[in-house]
């Protein structure tokens, strides 16, 4: 079977830092994929070694069969990263810089894509606009623009909606969703946990260079998560033997947690037998939030 991307086993090291630590995954082809961790756990250090902007120190890497450092131009040109900086050339306008881009891959008559790439993300306004004049979110539309603009099949985002208004943010995913309809394979990594949560089918999470999670999305909010029961009763306390645990406990306020929705008549036929009045319920869903926290403590 090819993947879109494949790590095996890489490791990538700073002198005496270790970066990574045997990371190995396999993104499918079509599907999108989240990479998640905290500020230092390796993720933009992955994403280099993918794009052969670094050298892996062990390990391997392949991009729809074609190994990153063996065949580094084939790979470049199935891959469209968006970095996390913003990097840009002052002295070009926002369609100067597309076609520019566009003649890295030999791309010579890439018009029609570059206006539809500008009007799609609405940059048509500023396409004779100098890019030095362009605010914080139009350039992170440049980089997007940039890394569409040779078509590849594999798109990497690393951070792409960081310091961008909400209007740009739903835009650009209404965007990336339809790509990967189209077929593109999609790797995001974000600090928007709910980005992550309504967009990937799968997650993998790292922390100091080595990977501690890798599920479906839906089979880590099982797992790791559960429903968060708030009551508030009329008076006294929680009756004994709840099958749940209590998280907070104040006055007549209690937060539970249960492991699934199963839990919850027992929860609530416990509370009749013993004649507690609820006077205030809510259920609060699982969440990739408490998911994360929950696997950062427990490696």
């Amino acid at each position: 079977m090819t993947y879109a991307i494949e790590a095996l086993n890489v490791e990538k090291r700073y002198g005496a830092l270790r970066a990574l630590a045997g990371v190995s995954l396999a993104v499918a082809e079509g599907e999108f994929f989240g990479l998640l961790g905290p500020n230092g756990a390796g993720k933009t250090t992955l994403i280099n070694v993918i794009a052969g902007l670094a050298r892996a120190s062990a390990g391997a890497v392949r991009v729809m069969g074609a190994d990153v450092a063996a065949e580094y131009r084939r790979t470049r040109r199935m891959l469209g990263v968006v970095p996390q900086e913003l990097v840009f050339d002052p002295f070009f306008s926002v369609r100067e810089t597309l076609r520019i881009q566009s003649g890295y891959f030999g791309l010579r008559r890439n018009d029609d894509w570059i206006d539809e790439l500008l009007h799609t993300l609405d940059l048509a306004a500023k396409a004779d606009a100098n890019m030095r004049t362009l605010s914080g979110g139009m350039k992170r539309r440049v980089l997007v623009a940039q890394a569409l603009v040779h078509r590849p099949p594999v798109i990497v985002l690393d951070e792409p909606t960081a310091g961008v208004d909400v209007g740009l943010r739903q835009g650009l995913w209404q965007f990336i969703r339809r790509l990967n309809r189209d077929g593109h394979t999609i790797v995001l990594t974000t600090h928007y946990l709910e980005e992550a949560e309504e967009l990937c089918d799968r997650i993998a999470m790292l922390k100091a260079g080595r990977m501690v999670a890798l599920d479906s999305t839906r089979n880590l909010l099982d797992t790791f998560s559960g429903l968060v029961l708030r009551l508030r009763l009329e008076r006294g306390a929680l009756p004994a033997g709840l099958d749940a645990e209590v998280l907070q406990s104040e006055d007549t306020r209690f937060a539970l947690r249960l492991r699934d929705y199963r839990a919850l008549e027992g929860v609530l036929r416990r509370l009749r037998e013993e004649g507690a009045a609820v006077r205030e319920l809510e259920l609060e869903p699982p969440d990739l939030e408490e998911v994360f926290l929950r696997v950062m403590e427990r490696h």
